[in-house]
C-alpha cells in the first residue's frame, strides 16, 4: 500500500467511527509524518501501520476519540439524517405530516445497511453508486414489503420532528465545518 492509501484507509475508518473533523486532520499530519520520517529512514510504511490498517485505525480511534463520544457523535449524526430524510417529503406534497408506510421504512433501512456495508468495505460512495443502490437494493425491497404489509400507515411524522430530530447534530456539524475551514486556512498560509 501507498502513503496515500493509508491515509485514504485510516480517514475513511475515523469517519466512519465518528472521529470529529478536528481531531481526525492532527491524526492525519501526524500519521503522515511518521511515514514520511519512516520512508527517509529506509523502512516501510507496514512497519509504521502493522499489517492491518483498518485494525491500526481502529485501534487509534479508541485511544483518541472514546466510545461514548463516539456513539453520541455518531447517534447525533444518525437523527441528523433521520431528521433529513422525510423533510423532501413535506416539500414535495406541502404538508405538515407524513404517513410512514412499512414499505418507506423498508426502502432506507436497505439502502442504509448497504451504504453502511459499503463504506466500511470500499470507502465513500459517489452519487451514482447511492442511486443505483437505490434502485437495485431499496426498490425490490420497498416493492416486498408493501405487497407483503399492504398500505397500512405504521404512524404520522408530523413537520415538527424534523427540527427535533437534526437538533442534536448541529454542534458537530459546526465544528466539522470549523475544523475544516481552518485547514483550509492552515493549507494557504506560507510556512
Amino acid at each position: 500500500m501507498t502513503n496515500e492509501q493509508i491515509l485514504a484507509a485510516c480517514r475513511s475508518n475515523w469517519a466512519y467511527r465518528g472521529v470529529a473533523e478536528a481531531d481526525m486532520r492532527e491524526m492525519l499530519d501526524e500519521l503522515s509524518a511518521h511515514l514520511a520520517d519512516a520512508e527517509a529512514a529506509g523502512r516501510t510504511a507496514r512497519d509504521v501501520v502493522g499489517p492491518d490498517v483498518r485494525a491500526f485505525a481502529a485501534a487509534w480511534a479508541r485511544e483518541r476519540a472514546p466510545f461514548t463520544h463516539r456513539a453520541l457523535r455518531t447517534t447525533a449524526m444518525a437523527c441528523y439524517v433521520l431528521g433529513c430524510l422525510p423533510l423532501f417529503t413535506f416539500l414535495v406534497h406541502r404538508t405538515t405530516a407524513m404517513h410512514v408506510r412499512a414499505d418507506y421504512l423498508a426502502f432506507w433501512a436497505a439502502i442504509g445497511a448497504v451504504t453502511i456495508a459499503w463504506e466500511l468495505r470500499r470507502g465513500s460512495l459517489r452519487m451514482y453508486q447511492q442511486s443505483l443502490i437505490s434502485l437495485v437494493v431499496g426498490l425490490p425491497v420497498m416493492i416486498l414489503v408493501k405487497r407483503l404489509t399492504g398500505e397500512g400507515v405504521l404512524f404520522t411524522l408530523p413537520l415538527w420532528a424534523v427540527p427535533i430530530l437534526a437538533l442534536p447534530a448541529l454542534p458537530y456539524i459546526y465544528a466539522d465545518t470549523r475544523a475544516r475551514r481552518n485547514a483550509k486556512l492552515d493549507a494557504a498560509r506560507p510556512h
